[in-house]
This record gives C-alpha cells, structure tokens and sequence, in this order.
C-alpha cells in the first residue's frame, strides 16, 4: 500500500463525512439561530427551548435523508472493500 493509496482512502473517508454531517449540522445551526432570535425577542432564557426543537429537528432529518446516508456509507464500504486486493498486491 502506498502513501498515496492511503491518502486517497483518507480524503475519501472525509468527504463521506463531511457529506453525512452537512445536512445536520445545517439544520442544527437554523433552528439554533432561529431558537435564539426567538428567545431574544421574547426574552424567554429557557435551556429546554432550545434543546427540544433541535432534537426535533436533526429527527425529521434522519427520517427524510436516512436512506441516503446509509447508502453513502455502504457505497463507501462496499469500495473500500473492493480494493482490500489491490491495497495488499499493490497493484
């Protein structure tokens, strides 16, 4: 296996993250936001306001984009499994 194998795995590793976490992050990040503008103009500082609706939130996410990400993961699973023989043979 050669360092440039590696790194290939490595940055495809991270791109599957990265393209796992966007849509929760996203979504966290607007209703926080949108939670804190609420809680700013109403000058309600309850911590559950906060908490319930991003919990909520990142829930109706995996619903609707669950089957997605699963089969990134799985496609990128079943590749990295794939190569298993190139990797060892180095070819």
């Amino acid at each position: 296996m050669t360092d440039s194998q590696v790194i290939d795995i490595i940055t495809d590793a991270m791109l599957v993250a990265s393209q796992l976490a966007g849509p929760l992050l996203i979504t966290a990040l607007v209703i926080g936001v949108g939670v804190s503008l609420l809680q700013t103009v109403t000058q309600i500082q309850e911590m559950t306001l906060s908490f319930v609706p991003k919990v909520l939130g990142l829930a109706l996410v995996f619903v609707v984009a669950g089957n997605w990400m699963l089969r990134q993961v799985v496609n990128f699973s079943e590749q990295l499994w794939e190569s298993i023989p190139s990797l060892i043979l180095g070819g």
